[in-house]
């Protein structure tokens, strides 16, 4: 079956046209991808500019943690973030500015990526990442998942009331998110359109 044969059918995400003839190399594939996706999520934690008056860092790992959501499905995606928070846990210095544990006031937002991921790749799953609007909405959705756990759990670990934890950890977040929700808009549907272009 072709890439592009694949990319038609209904149910399919990015990662899975990806080759692998045996139920071991597809293992081998959803392994590496994976690992591939948390490690690329830790990559983009790297990318932290401080926000004055906030805790927490603006980064691109919650973009990264969407798109793998997104291109991995739902059961690779949630695994690779989930892999991500525990070897950062375990102490590989990944998460925002090189940090590790699970001390840090903005590990909320981490916990909130893990679940986003999941519930990202489960619409990709049903095609909502092949138009821009649908995309746009994934995005949303993702973004208000993180925000749900991680808003929360700053206010419990900086003892930071709904009020505060709300201005310090959601709404300085707000232009950026829109622009990473606009990235994604573009891309993910524009791979798709390629993708079908390729099998007319």
């Amino acid at each position: 079956m072709t890439t592009a044969t694949a990319a038609a059918r209904p149910g399919t995400v990015l990662a899975d046209l990806l080759p692998a003839s045996t139920d071991a190399r597809a293992r081998l594939r959803d392994a590496a991808l994976v690992a591939g996706g948390a490690a690329l999520t830790g990559l983009a934690a790297q990318l932290s500019v401080h926000v004055p008056g906030s805790p927490v860092p603006v980064t691109g790992q919650t973009f990264a943690a969407l798109l793998v959501g997104t291109a991995l499905g739902a059961r690779r995606g949630m695994l690779s973030l989930l892999l991500y928070a525990v070897a950062g846990v375990a102490g590989v210095p990944w998460f925002a500015g090189g940090a590790s544990g699970a001390a840090g006031v903005s590990f909320g937002y981490v916990l909130g990526m893990v679940l986003a991921s999941a519930a990202v790749g489960a619409l990709a799953r049903r095609g909502a990442d092949r138009s821009v609007l649908r995309t746009a909405g994934v995005m949303v959705l993702g973004e208000a998942i993180i925000y749900a756990v991680g808003v929360p759990y700053l206010a419990v670990a900086a003892h930071l009331s709904a009020t505060q934890a709300i201005a310090e950890g959601l709404t300085p977040f707000l232009l950026g998110d829109a622009v990473k929700a606009a990235l994604a808009m573009g891309a993910l549907p524009a791979v798709w359109k390629l993708l079908e272009r390729r099998g007319q």
